[in-house]
């Protein structure tokens, strides 16, 4: 399956959509190309005229529009009145080559969301129409359309990204072995089933094996199958776990933990065939089979605790999957997204994260990593009255952590009692985002968790100026 397809909507509700209005038809097709990499689908318009024309079809939603500042039959903002009129929920996000604060207040004041000024790479762009699908992704999250637009990947950190961009790869080859690597509760069952979505047939088996679980005396039968008779206690044929995924996937999670059937695992994965317990019968392998572990298996083999052999074939595609501490302000995504889920799911309405408490929740290090941060936010919900989450309604563990930035995407500003002012510490603030992400504005404004476009605004406020990218970070006072 191609996975540019894999962006469907809940029953009623169409895929995510944006329509590109700009006459550079190269850099419009530019957009849209990088768009469809992560599964959004673009329609083009060259004209105001087309634009207008595209919204007034019933037919067609538009999450979001990117409307160039100067077209050729009129400027942009003279139509995004109509623009919203038609399409009240879109998104509309202006591009130009000429940035400048009046106009920029003036498509905001319009109903513009944000004003971005064009690059040489379209990047800034894709972060920001991605944004605006998480977001929509979320309000959708009580029926889990969230949970399907991306294969549950929620995430727009480097790190996700690479992520995203091998499971992408090895979708398209389907008998090859996958190892998942990553800590406890990082994921890699979701990536696991992402990449099931991705690459198998539609509506094929995924099945789930926990090796920790395999009962010593069961574990060949349970993932081979038995014929009646084989053993004490077989009174009927069984299919194992390889059987019943037919064309799709099986996960051995876990698989540090399996012992006595390496052996009999590594032919099966070589040769692509088994046997039922108790059947001279070979079976084909007709599944994919991804292996997930949060120990060394490198370390364990070198201790004798793992076949090499059986590790050579299972590596045949690493895949890591990053903790949560590592993934900067994807934290605040995915708990704004486990917030709407779990308050459409208790019938409760609460509002938007306040900036304390994800301030909080950036502060904390995740030792559960996704798991914990979601079961910290569902007990939050649970908690939480009507209106939103308090810092009263966070686990302790989560108050007591102190944000000394060491967390990746943490901006780290020492305060200084009598001396700083609120004014000063912003500018303080954006000068060390911009040395960390090395002047690159779009990785400063991720930093500190607001858009491009207010950066730019905040930078003009303070009288900050573009800098070489070899400046280094301001020493701590």
């Amino acid at each position: 399956m191609d996975p540019n397809e894999q962006n469907t909507g809940p029953p009623g509700r169409a895929a995510f959509r944006v329509l590109v209005v700009d006459d550079e038809e190269l850099y419009a097709q530019a957009i849209a190309d990088e768009l469809a990499r992560w599964g959004v689908r673009s329609d083009l318009a060259f004209t105001c005229a087309e634009a207008l024309a595209r919204v007034r079809s019933d037919a067609v939603h538009f999450d979001a529009i990117l409307l160039d500042h100067r077209l050729p039959d009129q400027e942009g903002l003279a139509i995004i009145p109509p623009l919203l009129a038609h399409q009240p929920e879109a998104a509309i996000i202006m591009m130009t080559a000429y940035h400048t604060i009046p106009n920029a207040v003036q498509a905001i004041r319009l109903g513009a969301e944000d004003y971005i000024v064009k690059e040489t790479s379209t990047q800034p762009i894709i972060d920001r129409v991605l944004e605006v699908r998480d977001r929509v992704a979320a309000r959708a999250g009580a029926d889990g359309w969230s949970e399907h637009r991306r294969g549950g990947l929620l995430g727009r950190s480097e790190k996700m990204r690479q992520v995203a961009e091998q499971l992408k790869k090895i979708a398209k080859s389907p008998e090859t072995t996958v190892l998942m690597t990553g800590e406890t509760g990082v994921g890699k069952e979701v990536a696991a089933r992402t990449l099931h979505q991705m690459s198998r047939p539609s509506g094929s088996p995924f099945i789930a094996v926990d090796c920790v679980a395999l009962p010593s005396n069961l574990a060949e039968s349970l993932l081979f199958g038995h014929e009646r008779g084989a053993f004490t206690g077989a009174d009927q044929a069984r299919a194992g776990a390889f059987e019943e995924a037919g064309e799709g996937t099986v996960l051995l999670d876990e698989i540090g933990d399996m012992d006595a059937l390496q052996g009999k695992l590594l032919r099966v994965l070589e040769s692509r065939v088994f046997a039922r317990v108790g059947s001279v019968r070979e079976l084909p392998l007709k599944a994919r089979v991804i292996a997930a572990t949060n120990q060394d298996l490198e370390a364990m083999v070198s201790q004798g605790r793992f076949r090499h052999d059986l590790y050579q074939r299972l590596c045949v595609f690493p895949i890591h999957i990053p903790t949560l501490r590592e993934r900067g302000q994807d934290v605040l995504l995915l708990a704004d997204h486990f917030r709407t889920f779990f308050a459409a799911k208790l019938g409760k309405e609460i509002g938007p994260l306040s900036e304390e408490v994800s301030a909080r929740l950036m502060a904390y290090s995740y030792p559960g990593n996704v798991r914990e941060l979601k079961n910290v936010i569902e007990r939050a919900v649970i908690m939480a009255d009507e209106g939103a989450i308090a810092l009263r309604h966070l686990p302790r563990r989560v108050l007591a952590a102190q944000d000394e930035g060491a967390e990746a995407g943490s901006v780290p500003v020492d305060f200084r009692p009598g001396v700083d002012t609120l004014e000063s510490l912003e500018k303080r603030m954006i000068r060390h985002a911009l040395a960390q992400a090395k002047q690159v504005k779009t990785e400063a404004a991720k930093l500190l968790g607001i858009s491009r476009f207010q950066l730019l605004r905040r930078m003009e406020r303070h009288g900050l100026k573009d800098e070489p990218a070899s400046t280094k970070a301001p020493k701590k006072t």
